[in-house]
Formats: structure tokens, sequence, C-alpha cells
């Protein structure tokens, strides 16, 4: 006989497990450069009604899906389709997906462990910026070192796993994420009074026709879907958690609303620090890496705040590599019978051995010659193919199954008796707007469809 399904021990603590899945690394710095580059307020507009009409319909879904089933994602689409092979699909895409997303994700939130160290030692002090950029350069080189803090992180990750539901992911999930809003109200505060606070925010919110295109709206689209986890199983392992009295909907657009002011606050707190001191704003780690730790050790209290500032990018990494983790545990779990801690930890070791690969991405010990032959190194190309076909095809599954295949019967009582003048539009949203505007984002992204060029010459 199965053990009985562990559920969260509150509304809250699901709450603030999901906030924190959903605030990952790339809210620190992939939110607000994106905002910027496509128009602004146009763009921030575009992508909280993107929140709204495609996130939080397929936040529900998959909450949905899980509930009803007890399970996580592939047993979920296996009970709810009667064993059918095809909608399995979906929750497998979804589980490899957590998989890959973890491994290479342990890295970069293990690079901004050794910051923390290296922050309290004061390391930036005295140095050019070209210096302080080029101690990152020589960390993602050092294969000993990357090797060492990608491990710490795995097993931090894997601590916390470890202990169940309401032990471990529910338990640390509060602290974390309750940590992380002070840590950034605190730094939105003191970003306040810096000089290039108005420009910061004229960067983010100002409407800006020339750089708004239709490919800025898909750009939104999947900047929407992927802040939400979905697509990656994620969400229907905590609904598999929920209790049947769980209001779906609202719960669902408490958790969306908090990822809207987290960005938000994120944007406001990197952006102010980069115009104070006329530095050009770019994507990727090299904003955090490599412009942030300079431009804090001109600060007073240099100290303080660039450990603050990595301590919360590690909090922000640690709420979503436990979710990963989980995902990919829990399904372990229930296809194979292993016990939980036997499934956390074949899977962050698994996760682990497969993120050496991208320790190593720029260390030249291991395929040296991958960049020239695939255009990016090993680990830019696994989160290419993570969040340009994988999760946007999972997406697509999910919407589709929820949305067609799902007993809608079923899905009115599971929405909630509450919200039931609500259930329409978002029926309607799931089986068709979604779908096609998931299609798109997939065109768009891979290359196989240019929106711009059609709309520019219509």
């Amino acid at each position: 006989m199965s053990a009985p399904r562990e559920h969260w021990g509150s509304k809250l603590g699901f709450i603030f497990a999901a906030i924190g899945s959903a605030i990952g690394l790339g809210v620190l710095w992939k939110f607000p450069y994106t905002v910027g580059q496509n128009g602004g307020g146009y763009f921030l507009l575009a992508f909280i009604l993107c929140i709204l009409i495609i996130g939080i319909p397929v936040f529900i879904a998959e909450l949905m899906l899980g509930r009803k089933a007890q399970s996580a994602a592939v047993m979920s689409f296996d009970k709810l389709s009667n064993g059918h092979r095809f909608w399995k699909l979906g929750g497998w895409l979804g589980v490899i997906s957590s998989f890959l997303i973890m491994s290479f994700y342990s890295v970069i939130a293990g690079y901004g462990m050794s910051y923390i160290l290296m922050s309290l030692t004061n390391f930036s002090k005295g140095l050019s910026a070209q210096e302080v950029s080029d101690v990152y350069v020589n960390l993602t080189k050092s294969a000993d070192i990357s090797l060492l803090w990608h491990f710490i992180f795995t097993a931090v990750t894997m601590a916390i796993v470890f202990s169940g539901v309401r032990k471990g992911i529910e338990y640390w999930a509060k602290i974390m994420t309750k940590g992380l809003f002070i840590f950034m109200i605190l730094l939105f505060f003191y970003s306040m009074t810096m000089e290039g606070f108005g420009e910061a925010a004229n960067f983010i919110f100002a409407p800006n026709a020339e750089n708004f295109k239709f490919s800025s709206i898909l750009e939104a689209l999947g900047l929407a879907f992927f802040t939400l986890s979905l697509g990656q199983g994620i969400m229907i392992s905590y609904g598999s958690y929920m209790k049947k009295d769980d209001n779906l909907p609202s719960m669902s657009l408490i958790v969306a609303s908090s990822v809207i002011v987290v960005a938000l606050l994120a944007a406001m707190v990197v952006f102010p620090v980069v115009f104070t001191y006329g530095m050009t704003p770019k994507a990727g780690t090299g904003l955090i890496f490599q412009t942030v730790p300079f431009l804090f050790a001109k600060l007073p209290g240099s100290i303080l705040l660039s450990t603050l500032f990595f301590v919360l990018f590690v909090f922000t990494a640690i709420t979503s590599a436990v979710a990963f983790i989980e995902v990919c545990a829990t399904n372990l779990m229930e296809l194979t019978g292993v016990t939980r801690k036997k499934g956390v930890l074949i899977v962050s070791a698994g996760t682990f051995l497969f993120g050496i690969f991208s320790a190593l991405a720029n260390t030249g010990l291991l395929f040296a010659e991958w960049k020239e032959i695939y255009g990016m190194n090993f680990l830019d190309n696994v989160d290419y193919v993570v969040s340009s076909w994988l999760i946007p095809i999972g997406g697509l599954i999910t919407s589709l199954f929820a949305g067609w295949i799902f007993d809608k019967r079923i899905a009115q009582e599971e929405f909630g008796p509450k919200s039931r003048k609500w259930f329409a539009v978002w029926h309607l949203c799931l089986r068709w707007i979604v779908p096609l505007l998931i299609i798109m984002i997939i065109l768009q992204k891979t290359g196989i469809f240019d929106f711009d060029q059609l709309f520019a010459g219509s």
C-alpha cells in the first residue's frame, strides 16, 4: 500500500513555494534588459497582459491536472488520458527540461556563491572595470573552482528537497522568499538615492515605439511563460500537493502578481547602479558578475551591498532549483517506487554529473571545439534547446490537453464554484488563444518564421 500523498501545510506555504520557483535567476537580468530593449513601457504593458492571457490560464491548468491526478507530471498525464502515450510526452518534456535546466543552473548559481565569498573579501577594491571583468572570466575558466561551487550548490538544494514537502520545500521557501523580498526592498530604497534612478526608471517604463515590434509581443509572451515556471512540470507537481478546497484562480493570481512585482523591483535594483556610472546595460551573466561588482565598489558600504546582492542572487537561485530537483525526483519516485531520499539523491547526482559539461564549458578541457562547431558553448546550447524547444512544446501539449482532452465537467469542478463566471474565459483562452500564441513563440524563437518582416511588409 502506497503512503498517503503529502500536502502543503498551508495556502501561504504553497504561495511562497510557487513564487520562489517562478522567480529565477533570469529575473535579475533578463527581465529589465528585455523590457528596455523592446519598447520600455509598451513592452511592460504587453508583458502584464501576457501574464493574464497566457500565463495564468496555463498556470491554473497545470495546478488543476496535478491536484486532480494527485501525481507528478508523467503520471498525471497517464492517469487523466487513460495511458495515452502522446499526452504523456507533455509530462516527460517537463521532467527533461527541469533536469537540463538544473544541470547548468547550479553552475551559474555556484558562481553567485563564489561572489558572496569574494564580496566579503572586498575583491573589487582598487580594480579597474576590465580587471573586475577579468575575474569573472578567470572564474569560468577555472575547472576546479567551477566544479566546487557547482557541487556545493547542488548539495544545498538536495538537502532541502531531501526533507520533503512541508519540512523541506515549504519550510525553506517561506524563509528564503521572505528574505528575498526583504533584500530587494532594502536595495530598492538604496537605489532611490542614486543619481541614475530617474534614468533607470525611464529606461524601463517610458514607452519607446522605435524599439517595440511585433516580435516584442512574442518576447513578452515567452518571458511571461518562462517566469511563471510553466511547461517544466513544476506546477503539476506542486498542484498535486494542494488541497481540494484551495481556490486555483485566486492563488494563481497572487503568484502571478508577485512575480510582476519582484521583476520590477529587480529592474529598479540593478539599473540605477548601472546608469549612475554611465555603464551600458547588457544582458546575461556579464551584467551581474562583470559590471555590478565594479559599480558596488564605488559606493559607500560596498562590502555589505555587494554581499547582500549576491546573497539575494543565491536565494533566488535556490528557490527555483528546489523545484527542478523536486519535479525530477517526484516523477522518479512514482515511476520506479524508490523512496524520496533515494530519488532525490539519484536526481541530484545525475544533474551534477551532467552539469560537469556546463561547468567546464569555458575551460577547454572538454569539447574544446564545441563553440566553433555549434555556435555557442555547451551551457548556452543546453539553455537554447530547453527554452526554444522543450518548454514551449511541453506548454503547448499541456494547454491542448487541458483545453480539449481533459473532461470539461471535471475541469469546471476543479476550477472552483466561487470562480465559475471566469471558467468560460479560462477555457476559451486555453483552447484557442494560448496554443496559437505558443506556436507563434516557437516559430519566432527558432527562426522558422519572422513576424517582424511579415507585419513590416503589410
